[in-house]
């Protein structure tokens, strides 16, 4: 029999204690051991991984796209990497909804369960590990600075409330900062900037096109967009038109990327929907290749350079 280290955040969006054990008992039903792990605090889910005996076939999370980075960080730190696979138990759900799986646990368990190992790139910040996304400036405090107990009551709307607070009562900053990307440097002023590998971010399907989970390359976008009424223009062009042509948006496709501020960051960083607490001058991204996951077979081709 195999062994599976379940991990499970109760804190996260729809999570239910009561419901758990029936979903034990599907993962025990394809010939698993399991062992629960409940995660007390913020980073518990990455000590967990850490500790983690070497003979564990597989480490199944249960929580949101945050508690899914901390399974994986924890996973980057071992020695000897262990098989991952996530279920979606959050309020957006992003990364979920990447890999194909959707509202129905039961049958999300069953997916990743009968599904294939595929090696996925993951981006790390100053040396810490995000698996869908990474940002900073205007919008990118509103997923770590919404209450959590409104997540719970009112779920993805929770976000979408905190954003037009931000929008219509915070103004827009434009940050004074260099880039390197690619060899070349850039200067300017900018609003904010998203870094990716994924083809969803922020409940928006197919946010980039031709996005490759293992290219070992990353997606980076840039804004100096700061008047509402510019902005408003900018997310209306996000339902009708690919977001690399829209004017004010600076898009980069590479494997390394090197921000430094020329002026202090007034709100932190957010990495897949956590607020990265570490501040500094300049941050570097760049890539993990091969993390190995269970993904379901329906998952896209097209996220892949390499056959599944």
């Amino acid at each position: 029999m195999k062994k599976a280290a379940v991990i499970v955040n109760f804190h996260s969006g729809i999570a239910k204690k009561k419901d758990f054990q029936k979903y034990l008992s599907i993962i025990e039903k394809h010939d698993y051991q399991t062992v629960l792990y409940e995660t007390k605090y913020r980073h518990h889910a990455t000590e967990i991984v850490q500790s983690l005996e070497e003979d564990i076939d597989l480490v199944l999370s249960f929580g949101g796209d945050g508690t899914f980075s901390e399974v994986v960080a924890g996973n980057l730190k071992r020695k000897k990497r262990l098989l991952l696979s996530h279920i979606p138990y959050g309020t957006t759900n992003d990364v979920g909804a990447m890999f194909s799986l959707g509202k129905n646990i039961e049958k999300n368990i069953e997916m990743v369960l009968t599904g294939k190992v595929q090696k996925i790139d993951i981006c790390t910040l100053n040396g810490q590990p995000f698996v869908y996304v990474a940002g900073f400036g205007k919008f990118m405090n509103v997923p770590y600075e919404t209450p959590r107990n409104l997540k719970k009551k009112i779920g993805y709307v929770a976000y979408l409330y905190e954003g037009i607070v931000d929008f219509f009562h915070t103004k827009t900053h434009l940050y004074d900062l260099s880039y390197e990307v690619d060899g070349e440097k850039h200067r300017g002023l900018y609003s904010f900037a998203l870094i990716s590998n994924a083809n969803r971010i922020a409940g928006i399907n197919n946010f980039y096109k031709d996005v490759k989970l293992d290219d070992k390359k990353f997606e980076v976008l840039f804004c100096n967009i700061k008047t509402k009424k510019d902005i408003m223009r900018s997310l209306f062009g996000l339902k009708i038109s690919d977001v690399t042509k829209i004017p004010g948006f600076y898009f980069y496709k590479t494997d390394s990327l090197k921000i430094t501020f020329h002026e202090k960051l007034r709100k932190p960083w957010c990495l897949d929907g956590e607020e990265y607490e570490r501040k500094t001058q300049t941050y570097t991204i760049s890539v993990v290749p091969d993390l190995e996951m269970l993904l379901p077979t329906k998952i896209s081709q097209e996220l892949f350079v390499r056959e599944i």
